[in-house]
């Protein structure tokens, strides 16, 4: 089978390296901290001590970290992936970056004769864990075909958007529209409850209506238990996409003022020392 590496055991990394291994395949991981990858070594994972170590050899090299910066490290430079990728070998960027990155790392990635992919993903940590995220991809059809099998081992939905930095570029456009989600949601969560409405008959009401969206559904419940400590996705993310999203569209000239209040929400919530809570305890803002 494939020789896989994945660089990152943050949540999504973690439960990405976890269910490659259940499926069979041989995985060596790579993180800034070892503790971290002690039950995937537990589970069959090799380690080694650096991205560059961690490609050598590797079929498929997978990066899930935070941000351009821990991208731009763990593939670049004496000790990054792509010094020690060998031609053909496939660099799998799973983290939502800026498009202006992926494309450079696209360069970088031609120029060391790897393939390169975007395939930013969606989902929970329950998600992740279950092997069932959604991945936006972007990609040569060909490519694509190639990954498929291999990337149904950790997600369920995969999305073929077209060349690369699409990916990239919708799901910055879906996590724009995620935060405007969960803001609004907020607001009306706040004036449910300042109004004296029956939260449980709130509940069932806005889940079930015309509003009733997926992550209506899914953070609903947690704003109104007011519990933002069980992270799934964590609020300096969320405001990190945002600040992605907005620099895009600035680039091709398309306003979001919806985005750009949301993008404001997450940093006051930010500056309230809340950055690894879940990103829906921006709802305590509004809350007064």
């Amino acid at each position: 089978m494939q020789q896989i590496a994945v660089l990152g055991l943050g949540i999504m990394g973690g439960g990405i390296a976890r269910n490659l291994l259940r499926d069979g395949y041989p995985v060596t991981v790579y993180n800034r901290t070892k503790a971290k990858a002690q039950p995937l070594l537990d589970a069959g994972a090799s380690w080694s001590d650096s991205p560059r170590a961690a490609a050598a050899g590797a079929d498929i090299v997978i990066s899930v970290v935070g941000d351009d910066a821990a991208s731009r490290a763990m593939w670049l430079g004496g000790a990054g992936a792509l010094a020690a990728m060998r031609p053909g070998a496939v660099a799998l960027e799973c983290t939502t970056l800026s498009v202006g990155w992926v494309r450079e790392l696209a360069e970088h990635a031609r120029a060391a004769g790897a393939r390169f992919v975007d395939a930013p993903m969606a989902g929970s940590k329950n998600a992740a864990a279950a092997g069932q995220l959604s991945l936006y991809v972007g990609a040569t059809p060909e490519l694509f075909d190639e990954l498929r099998p291999m990337l149904a081992s950790f997600a369920t939905t995969i999305v073929h958007f077209g060349p690369t930095g699409s990916g990239a570029m919708y799901k910055l456009i879906n996590n724009m529209i995620v935060a405007a989600n969960v803001t609004a949601l907020a607001e009306g969560i706040a004036m449910a409850e300042k109004a004296g409405l029956d939260m449980g008959t709130f509940l069932q009401t806005i889940t079930t209506g015309a509003v009733g969206s997926p992550i209506v559904k899914m953070k609903s419940p947690q704003i109104i238990a007011r519990n933002h400590t069980d992270t799934h996705f964590a609020l300096r993310w969320m405001h990190k996409d945002l600040t992605y999203a907005l620099r895009a569209a600035d680039e091709l000239g398309v306003a979001l003022p919806d985005a750009a209040l949301a993008h404001e929400l997450l940093r006051m919530a930010m500056q309230r020392g809340w950055s690894d809570q879940d990103f829906a305890v921006v709802a305590e803002l509004v809350r007064g």
